[in-house]
């Protein structure tokens, strides 16, 4: 996973690189303007904060969550490699996925909750537990898969709901930031001419709630 933000009014010219799920302790090396974030007991890296990013990016912009090209991560790893880090970065594939819900069991432990199995892309099938009331077996659904980056810059890891393990999110609307789309709760449903296990196009996903 990567997932690249820029936030110049907040941070300065500072890209902010994750790659892994925070931990309890963390350690950091910085050299030439770059710092890198591990955990100190594995040694695995979490994250980049390239403290100079138009240097190496030079058009780099945005507020917030940014889209890196090929172009842009060869660069960074260009950089990284100069300043003694491995260039470790990979161009990262969409994280909001077409999914599909080949099963909605009730969770044990809640009266609104499901644990779903349901398949994304590269006919893999996560376990996600969700609570919309509109959930069911059968239905194409804009997935979140681990290491996703929402509209409100919430990000999405693997974790345990009332005992029992659960990778992604089943998205609503409006948690895609969707135009237009509705305050009631419970999570989008797709049509049928979505392909699962494509990359969500958000660019048409702002034409469903169109008045």
């Amino acid at each position: 996973m990567l997932i690249a933000s820029y936030n110049p009014q907040e941070l300065g010219d500072a890209l902010i690189v994750i790659l892994a799920q925070d931990t309890e302790k963390q350690a950091h090396t910085v050299r030439d303007g770059i710092a890198r974030i591990y955990d100190p007991a594995t040694e695995k890296t979490l994250g980049y904060n390239f403290l100079k990013a138009s240097d190496i990016l030079p058009n780099v912009a945005g507020q917030g969550q940014v889209t890196l090209s090929a172009d842009d991560v060869a660069a960074l790893n260009q950089a990284l490699e100069a300043a003694g880090f491995a260039s470790e970065l990979e161009v990262p594939s969409s994280p909001f996925v077409v999914g599909y819900v080949k099963s909605a069991e009730p969770h044990p432990d809640s009266d609104h909750m499901f644990i779903t199995q349901t398949v994304v892309d590269d006919d893999q099938t996560l376990q996600i537990v969700c609570g919309s009331p509109n959930m069911r077996e059968g239905i194409r659904v804009v997935v979140a898969k681990p290491g996703a980056m929402m509209a409100d810059g919430k990000i999405i890891w693997p974790g345990v709901l009332r005992g029992v393990p659960s990778a992604g999110m089943i998205c609503t609307g409006r948690e895609l930031g969707l135009d237009n789309a509705p305050t009631k709760p419970g999570c989008l449903i797709l049509g049928d001419d979505f392909e699962v296990g494509s990359a969500f196009d958000f660019d048409r996903g702002n034409q469903l709630f169109k008045a």
